[in-house]
């Protein structure tokens, strides 16, 4: 029970009101929710970070399942899959991507 509790209390989930779109063969995140756009603030995916983004969006998620996710498609191992979902989640976060 405990550990489930935890587990909760890590939980994030991708801003309901941000959608990736592509523009000019580059994948960027839209914030539907902000009233202006301020474009020296543009979020742009690579193809990693938009497979994240894209198996993620529907669900709260932890950093762990960012990096499972990761090991899954890419055969990484624990310790960079770890690395590359937690700077994935920090960058996002910055941005108020993730909640």
């Amino acid at each position: 029970m405990a550990l489930d509790r935890q587990k909760k209390d890590r939980e994030m989930k991708i801003n309901q009101n941000c959608r990736i779109c592509e523009i000019a063969g580059e994948t960027i995140v839209v914030n539907q929710g902000m009233s202006s756009v301020d474009m020296t603030r543009v979020i742009s995916l690579n193809k990693t970070a938009r497979v994240l983004y894209e198996t993620l969006v529907e669900r709260d998620f932890t950093v762990e399942d960012a990096a499972k996710v990761l090991k899954e498609r890419y055969g990484i191992d624990d310790e960079l899959a770890a690395k590359d979902a937690e700077k994935w989640v920090e960058s996002l976060k910055q941005c108020r991507v993730i909640e």
